[in-house]
Order: structure tokens, then C-alpha cells, then sequence
């Protein structure tokens, strides 16, 4: 499993991590992500999966980077705070290393949540405050807000069927020291699950690259998107043999040509 830097935080992050939206897999399965190296495990309040995730943890807390989120409705200070600590109680732990705004929400003045974010920080309870679905725009006013500490990281949706990112934020994030985090980044299995995704054309370079590379479609996938700079994947998977096969997505790349012939299949 190879590594990247959180931000500009000094902390590794493995490139592959564990999203569990809609997760139902238990506890095996993020057991042996943690065991091979994907370290990395996401949840959010609105889940509900922040229970399985702690239990997954015990006794692997030091071993183990989770990130959480507020709900959009949750963004009053106060209601961050009460947030936090419910988060924290679920989870089973005494501090969450990222904490993550969800959704912006237009009626609640970003400095009033970014300022409850830091709080949060200060007390010893987060170690790095993120934000998740914000457009360049948001994020932007979400930095400006701060007072003591950066945003790290923006959660977004990107994959080689959702490039959206790619008009702004990608190149931003980039240049400012800011995490990609990519969620969905087989878009939802479409990618990989050949009656779901039609585009038939693009499909068929995505398995032409699998056989030259030796691999399979899902890892390839994975791979055209962690091998863009600053960009980590949090594939979701309830099996533990798709947990393995997503590890197994970090650690090599694809040629520049193969790729161009993914960005140029999938526009």
C-alpha cells in the first residue's frame, strides 16, 4: 500500500481507504483493510455505521485514521459540539483524527461552524477539521473562516465516470496543500458491473487495460484515480475478497499512456 500526505499535515494517509455509506458488512471486513494497510476508515453521523466502525477499531485505535462527519443539519456551534460528542461516543473513542463538515449549509454562516470545528480541536477531541461535498466556492469562504487551523481535506465525489471535479477543485486542492478524499470511485459499482454502465465504447479500453496491466477492471479504476496528486479513493465494499482486491488497486500505476487512453474513453 502506498502512502500520501494529508494535506500538509505530515500525517500519511494510505491511498486506499474504507468509505462505509450504506455499509452492512460488519466488522471482518474493516478488519482486514486495517490489516492491509488501508487504515483509513470514513463514517459520518448520518451513516449510522459509526457504531460497527468503533467496534471494528477496539483495540486498534492507534493503528487505525477515522474520519467522521457533521450533518448539513447540525451546523450551529453548539450543535457541532453536541454532534461531536455523540460521534465520539458511538465510535468508542477519545478524539477523532478527522472531522468533517458533510454538506454546506447556506442558511448557518460558515464561521459559525468552522469556529465550533476549531474548538473542537483545541479541546484534544479532533485532530483535523475537513469538509465534504463543498464546491470551490464553499470551500474557499470555509478557509476563509478560519482562525487557527487549515482544512485539510474535501470529500467529493470522483471517478472515471464523475470527473466534475476536474474544472476547478481537483487543480485548487492541488495547489493549497488540500486532500482529495474520492468517494464513489467505482461510481456505485457501475464502473465494473458491466449491465449497469453504458457506455459500452469506454468500457471496453477499461478491460483492455485490466488484461495489459493483469488486473481487474474495479483495480484499475481505483488506480487511474489515486494516481492523480493529492487524490485518495474510500471504496465501499461489504465483502472482505473486494476489500483485498481494492488494497491491491495501490502500489503500481498505469503507463501515461494507458492513462490517456482512460481520460480520453471516459470524458
Amino acid at each position: 500500500m502506498d502512502f500520501k500526505e494529508l494535506g500538509s499535515t505530515g500525517v500519511k494517509l494510505p491511498e486506499i481507504g474504507l468509505g462505509t455509506w450504506n455499509y452492512r458488512g460488519g466488522v471482518e471486513p474493516l478488519r482486514k483493510a486495517i490489516e492491509l494497510g488501508a487504515n483509513l476508515i470514513d463514517t459520518a453521523e448520518l451513516y449510522g455505521t459509526e457504531d460497527v466502525v468503533g467496534e471494528a477499531v477496539k483495540g486498534r485505535r492507534d493503528k487505525v485514521f477515522v474520519a467522521t462527519k457533521v450533518s448539513a443539519n447540525h451546523l450551529r456551534h453548539a450543535e457541532v459540539l453536541r454532534a461531536a460528542e455523540q460521534s465520539l461516543k458511538k465510535l468508542g473513542m477519545d478524539y477523532i483524527d478527522l472531522y468533517q463538515v458533510h454538506w454546506p449549509d447556506l442558511a448557518v454562516p460558515i464561521a459559525e461552524t468552522m469556529g465550533a470545528m476549531e474548538q473542537l480541536v483545541d479541546a484534544g477531541k479532533v485532530r483535523f477539521i475537513g469538509v465534504s461535498n463543498f464546491y470551490l466556492k464553499n470551500l474557499r469562504e470555509a478557509e476563509a473562516a478560519m482562525k487557527k487551523h487549515r482544512i485539510v481535506s474535501n470529500q467529493v465525489k470522483y471517478s472515471l465516470a464523475c470527473r466534475g471535479i476536474e474544472e476547478d477543485m481537483l487543480s485548487y486542492c492541488q495547489s493549497n496543500g488540500i486532500t482529495v478524499i474520492a468517494y464513489s470511485p467505482l461510481d456505485k459499482g457501475a464502473l465494473v458491473a458491466k449491465s449497469l454502465f453504458k457506455q459500452r465504447a469506454a468500457r471496453a479500453v477499461l478491460e483492455r487495460i485490466a488484461v495489459e496491466t493483469g488486473k481487474t477492471a474495479a483495480q484499475v479504476a481505483l488506480n487511474w484515480c489515486i494516481s492523480k496528486p493529492s487524490v485518495i479513493a474510500i471504496p465501499k465494499t461489504d465483502k472482505v475478497e473486494r476489500v483485498v482486491e481494492a488494497c491491491q488497486a495501490s502500489g503500481w500505476r498505469l503507463s501515461r499512456e494507458q492513462a490517456a487512453a482512460l481520460d480520453r474513453a471516459f470524458q
